[in-house]
């Protein structure tokens, strides 16, 4: 009985030490005091003098924190100067645990954002600006951070997201390449219907690859009649034309729907419509154009400063431990690699740090491989390392530039339930090692210390709607490698590429990863943008795995998707091995198994799978409320509010 209590406790921490009269409570309040005793008569005003005054109650082992700690925090936005950083001094126990949640009926909102106030109708002549936009902007100052202009490349006004000027009207709008010369690492495209500017400022290129896009910073524009020559910005521009996976299409035999399609952005000559922004840094204002329901004088106008709001880091030695996050929103984070240095992913948001193609195939690891790549990994806006036993439940992340939560490493056994993921530029949900920056992406990765491996994490009854907005070439659940995941019962929709995905390193090889579990998730909408995809993808052997009792529907069709057929409901690829397929509901058995190793079994997938099956997928009955607010028009696409 005695053992049987202390796995009760280790499983239900949360709910147990929500009745446990023995815990302390702190309260934050924004118009609190940090010299404040932290009761609800005097509260803390930031969440990290709360913290500290919990940490100093452990470490003087006081009996008042025998049940844990609860930060209690109040209505209101608490906005960051820098990230909240969880230290293992910070951890708790599981009969102790520390919770950070919201005050009852409380709303509070975790920022990185900066309020842009003092908008002006502009009432001159704006040199550069189209015809049409002259007279219906208003602008404002840039704010200053570090005595610095703050470069952003997100802005919301009354949280909707304005539209960074860009050249064409919408996506399905956006022109092809005509050509491109990887010696003079150059591309021409037609000149659009208004014409270039003869300085590219701080104009951008973003350009569609099959499963992933690019962000090129363009250098230099050459007119030659009716088509222009783009150079670009290095590192990005020699990344671009050296990588073979994925390039930018040129279809020459007309086997690929065409060449790449792109649009141009970031350029006052593109802004020309309602809801379209530039911030011009030289003059150091901000344009916009608002849209007919927007008044400027007193709307709500943010842009994202800090790229990470909360950062979790143990040690492999010291990990955090029982630390939990509830009812708390997470919101407005901006991602600066694409301005600063480009962005040229190879998979999964992953983006490029080298990578070519081998004039001679084959490493001592892969000898039919003809390409290497080493990438880095983008930004979350809540991180973790090196932890245990901590977990999210009935939070938001939303307005967030780059990827949302992330366990990177060395973590087991965290709960990630209840959230509400929705306007997330990058990846939803990420979980695991992908391929550390000096690692081949290509290399098999298993660690010989165990403890690096992210393991028996549970992904539960999350909505992840709206994300990979930002780059197209994201997922809404994304796992690398990783052992004992399960991800059961979420739904994702309305995202640009694929919407769970299990797996790295195209590899048969024995690795970290085994024991994995994808069951009764609900996918729908899906490949918004992108193509060679699918509603559930793997990679690699992963051992006594499963994917089973899932739902999966709908998918968008784009105009200039390069292989219109490549697309599936369920996607095996390369070198997934070892894995259980079973009880799928699906339209149609649409699926691909590409370069599979051994050990797969398929059975039962398809339009013939039960009724139940197919019902019981997605949130369960009491996280439907997640969906309030989700529509679907016309075109059976999705409309978020």
């Amino acid at each position: 009985m005695k053992i049987f209590c202390i796995l009760l406790l280790s499983v239900c921490t949360l709910h147990f030490i929500s009745i446990n009269s023995y815990a302390t409570d702190i309260w934050v309040a924004v118009n609190g005091s940090d010299n404040n005793a932290g009761t609800k008569d005097n509260p803390k005003q930031t969440i990290t003098a709360a913290l500290r005054q919990a940490r100093e109650l452990r470490r003087l082992n006081d009996p008042s924190i025998t049940g844990g700690v609860h930060i209690l925090i109040a209505n209101g936005e608490y906005i960051l100067d820098e990230p909240l950083f969880i230290r293992p001094e910070d951890s708790g126990t599981a009969t102790s645990p520390t919770i950070i949640e919201n005050a009852p009926d409380a709303k509070p909102v975790i920022s990185g954002g900066v309020a842009i106030n003092n908008w002006t109708k502009s009432s001159t002549h704006i040199p550069g600006l189209p015809k049409e936009a002259q007279g219906k902007l208003w602008e404002a100052a840039i704010p200053q951070t570090g005595g610095s202009n703050l470069l952003f490349r997100q802005l919301w006004v009354n949280g909707n997201k304005a539209i960074r000027a860009r050249e064409s009207d919408n996506d399905e709008g956006m022109s092809r390449i005509l050509s491109l010369d990887k010696q003079k690492q150059e591309i021409w495209i037609p000149v659009p219907a208004n014409g270039l500017p003869k300085s590219p400022g701080q104009m951008e290129m973003v350009i569609h690859q099959i499963w992933a896009i690019a962000n090129l910073r363009v250098k230099s524009i050459t007119i030659d009649g009716n088509k222009a020559g783009l150079t670009f910005y290095q590192p990005e521009s020699k990344i671009e034309f050296e990588h073979p996976w994925p390039a930018p299409v040129i279809d020459k035999e007309h086997k690929m729907n065409g060449n790449s399609a792109f649009y141009l952005t970031n350029s006052l000559w593109f802004l020309n419509k309602p809801g379209e922004w530039y911030e011009d840094m030289q003059a150091g204002k901000i344009y916009y154009w608002p849209r007919n329901s927007e008044n400027l004088a007193n709307a709500k106008v943010i842009a994202p400063s800090l790229e990470k709001l909360v950062q979790v880091s143990g040690t492999m030695e010291r990990p955090v431990s029982y630390v939990f996050f509830k009812g708390i929103s997470f919101e407005y984070t901006t991602w600066l690699r694409p301005s600063q240095q480009g962005h040229v992913p190879l998979q999964a948001g992953m983006y490029l740090l080298d990578a070519y193609k081998l004039k001679v195939k084959g490493t001592p690891e892969k000898s039919g491989l003809e390409n290497q790549a080493w990438v880095g990994r983008p930004p979350a806006a809540v991180e973790l390392s090196y932890v245990n036993h901590t977990g999210f439940e009935g939070c938001t992340f939303t307005h967030l530039a780059s990827t949302a939560l992330d366990y990177t490493r060395g973590a087991h056994d965290n709960d990630i339930k209840g959230n509400l993921f929705k306007d997330i530029g990058g990846t939803g949900i990420q979980v695991g090692v992908f391929s550390d920056e000096g690692f081949e992406a290509h290399l098999p990765y298993n660690p010989s210390d165990v403890r690096e491996i992210c393991t028996n994490e549970h992904i539960e009854n999350n909505l992840v709607v709206d994300a990979t907005n930002e780059d197209w070439g994201c997922l809404g659940i994304s796992a690398g490698y990783v052992k004992g995941i399960r991800i059961e019962h979420n739904e994702v929709c309305d995202v640009s590429y694929s919407g769970i995905n299990v797996g790295w390193g195209w590899t048969k090889a024995a690795n970290a990863m085994s024991d994995n579990i994808i069951r009764a998730n609900k996918v729908h909408h899906y490949a918004k943008y992108m193509y060679d995809v699918a509603g559930i993808y793997t990679l690699s052997a992963q051992p006594n795995s499963v994917i089973d009792s899932n739902y999966v529907d709908s998918i968008y069709k784009v105009s200039y998707a390069h292989d219109p057929q490549h697309w599936f409901y369920l996607y095996t690829d390369e070198g997934s091995s070892y894995f259980t397929v079973k009880n799928n509901w699906c339209p149609s058995e649409k699926f691909l198994k590409n370069a599979n190793g051994p050990g797969n079994v398929w059975e039962n997938n398809g339009p013939m799978v039960a009724d139940d099956i197919k019902n019981a997928a997605g949130l369960q009955s009491s996280y439907k409320y997640l969906l309030n607010g989700i529509k679907v028009n016309a075109d059976h696409q999705l409309i978020n509010h």
